[in-house]
């Protein structure tokens, strides 16, 4: 795994969210690692979102806005099947009480979701680039935005 860029700390032992990396079939890998450097690229790149800490929550790699608290927590991984079983798709997920997931479905409706929780990919696809670093601008600044609308009414 890529060592994490300067502007991401892990509180957990950097070897636990590596393992779970190296956890994943290849192709699988391959995408989740590139997220990783999507998101890790829109958080330095995006104003007021400071350091990410990248850690493990419920089992799944996520990035969390704990300097600046500005943001909703971003986990990724593969996506289960019903039978637990694996699948060619894996997902972005978000904060299910948040309304980003709702916002993105109106941004790109031509992007696959579950429910009011993720975005859903598929390892054979091409990442949709463009509108994967809007979503994830979108969550890194949620609170940070949702604070402003509240001070402005």
């Amino acid at each position: 795994m890529p060592s994490p860029s300067n502007r991401c700390t892990s509180r957990r032992p950097e070897q636990s969210v590596a393992a779970v990396f190296d956890s994943y079939p290849r192709p699988i890998k391959a995408k989740l690692l590139a997220l990783r450097r999507l998101i890790l690229d829109t958080a330095r790149t995006t104003d007021g979102v400071g350091t990410l800490e990248e850690a493990l929550r419920w089992g799944q790699v996520s990035y969390l806005t704990t300097e600046s608290k500005s943001g909703s927590t971003i986990r990724i991984d593969q996506v289960r099947s019903d039978s637990s079983s694996t699948t060619h798709e894996y997902a972005v997920y978000f904060h299910c009480q948040t309304s980003l997931v709702e916002t993105f479905r109106e941004l790109y409706p031509k992007l696959r979701y579950s429910g009011n929780r993720a975005i859903l990919l598929n390892a054979a696809d091409k990442l949709p680039e463009r509108e994967l670093r809007h979503c994830v601008a979108l969550a890194l600044t949620y609170h940070r935005d949702s604070r402003s609308a509240a001070r402005r009414k």
